[in-house]
């Protein structure tokens, strides 16, 4: 299956900074990185919040940060919903197994979109054809790990840290053009708690997002990832990326 590299996810930019050069992998760090992907790929459903900071360039060329908070809910193979409201908007995605709404709330108007059968497959078809990100997908992919171990020539565990008063296992994972740093909780389950993205290549540019309030097999009714437009909605049509 073919990997989301999303602007707003983890592996942004990775086949730019991929490299043939000898690897050092740290197997502990792998062996964090796998138990993670074991439990998220375990789970049947999940909801958490995503609170996010991204570099961007303004028309002088300063560095300006934008902030947003993201609601994700997972269901099953096939299920998906996300809200997000920051600085640049508020926006929706409602999947629900056979088309994926796209909710602008600012404008009031929507696209709807025949996807395919399952959630992860109806990610990579919709930022390939249409460019539209989903928060922290990749995270969410079987083969993370191995993704990670492909693109980077480093990856190391720096020990434990504190961080927001909660113990995490702190990992990095570098490659030419980017340093990709990634914290996991060390509670009973090993889920993600922060990441930080620098793009070396870009004056060191960051996108940095935050984990929190992670409900687990959550009893999500199916009707919640449907998506039911507001009386004075507009529906709206969207070309395939060229």
């Amino acid at each position: 299956m073919k990997k989301p590299l999303f602007v707003t996810t983890l592996l942004i930019f990775c086949l730019l900074g991929h490299s043939q050069n000898s690897k050092n992998i740290d197997s502990t760090a792998i062996f964090i990185l796998d138990k993670m992907s074991d439990v998220i790929g375990n789970l049947n459903a999940v909801t958490f919040d995503l609170n996010t900071s991204i570099d961007k360039l303004d028309t002088s060329k300063n560095i300006v940060k934008h902030y947003s908070k993201s609601t994700v809910s997972f269901s099953g193979p096939n299920k998906l919903l996300s809200r997000t409201e920051g600085s640049r908007g508020k926006s929706g995605f409602w999947y629900d197994g056979s088309f994926m709404t796209y909710y602008n709330f600012d404008e009031n108007n929507y696209v709807t979109l025949a996807a395919p059968e399952s959630t992860l497959e109806m990610i990579n078809q919709m930022n390939e054809n249409y460019d539209f990100k989903f928060p922290a997908a990749d995270f969410f992919y079987p083969d993370f790990t191995d993704d990670m171990m492909e693109y980077f020539d480093e990856i190391k565990f720096l020990g434990k840290k504190t961080l927001a008063e909660e113990e995490c296992y702190h990992i990095m994972a570098i490659n030419k053009n980017m340093n990709v740093q990634i914290w996991i909780s060390n509670k009973t389950y090993l889920l993600p708690k922060h990441f930080v993205i620098i793009y070396k290549n870009k004056d060191n540019m960051q996108y940095e997002s935050t984990f929190s309030n992670w409900t687990l097999n959550p009893d999500i009714p199916d009707a919640v990832f449907n998506f039911l437009a507001p009386p004075t909605a507009k529906l709206i049509s969207i070309l395939k990326k060229s």
